[in-house]
C-alpha cells in the first residue's frame, strides 16, 4: 500500500485550488479521478476532471464492489473512488491525491489508516463561502443554497481530519499546505 492525501471542505473553500497548487509542487503527488454520476459542468472533461457514469453504471460497480469509497453526495448524485485508481496511482509509486466530500474522506482514511494523511480546507466564514460560490457563476441560485446548507453540516466534520487549514488568505494557505505535504512525502 502506498500513502495518500485526503482533502475534504465544502464547495468553494478553495480546496481545488490548492490541490492544483500542490500538484505542480509535488510531481510524486497524482489526483485520483473520482467517478460521479451527475453531468459534466462547464468545461470538464471525461477522464480528467471525472469519470462521469449514468446512474445505472454507476450503480453497478457499486454492486461489483468497484468502489473504495463512495456516497450520494447530494439526492441523485453520487461520488466515488474506484479501486483500479488507487492501483493505477500505486503501481507508479506515485501518492494519491483525493478530492473528496467529508463523509467519503473520513471512510477512505478509516480504510487507509496510517498511509493517508487528511486534510480539512476550512472557508474563512459562511458568508464568504457563500460569496465564492456565487463568484464563480457555475451553479443556479438554488443550487448554492444547497451548497451552503451542506456545507454547514460538512463544517461540524472538520475536527475529524488530521489536520485543518483555514484557507483565509490564499497564498498562507498554500504555504501551509505545502509544508504540511512536504512533511508528509518525507515521513
Amino acid at each position: 500500500m502506498g500513502k495518500a492525501l485526503i482533502f475534504s471542505a465544502p464547495s468553494g473553500s478553495g480546496k481545488s485550488t490548492i490541490i492544483a497548487h500542490l500538484l505542480t509542487k509535488f510531481p510524486q503527488l497524482e489526483f485520483s479521478i473520482s467517478a460521479t454520476s451527475r453531468k459534466p459542468r462547464g468545461e470538464e472533461i471525461d477522464g480528467k476532471d471525472y469519470y462521469f457514469l449514468s446512474n445505472d453504471e454507476f450503480k453497478n460497480h457499486v454492486a461489483n464492489g468497484d468502489f473504495i469509497e463512495c456516497e450520494e453526495v447530494y439526492e441523485g448524485t453520487s461520488y466515488g473512488t474506484l479501486n483500479t485508481e488507487i492501483k493505477r496511482i500505486w503501481d507508479k509509486g506515485n501518492i494519491v491525491v483525493f478530492d473528496v466530500d467529508v463523509v467519503g474522506g473520513l471512510n477512505l482514511k478509516h480504510k487507509l489508516d496510517l498511509a493517508a494523511l487528511s486534510l480539512f480546507i476550512m472557508p474563512p466564514s459562511i458568508v464568504e463561502l457563500e460569496n465564492r460560490l456565487q463568484n464563480r457563476n457555475t451553479d443556479t441560485q438554488e443550487a448554492i443554497q444547497k451548497r451552503v446548507a451542506k456545507a454547514k453540516v460538512e463544517l461540524t466534520y472538520a475536527d475529524k481530519y488530521d489536520v485543518i487549514i483555514v484557507n483565509d488568505n490564499l497564498d498562507i494557505a498554500l504555504l501551509e499546505a505545502e509544508k504540511i505535504v512536504g512533511d508528509f512525502i518525507k515521513s
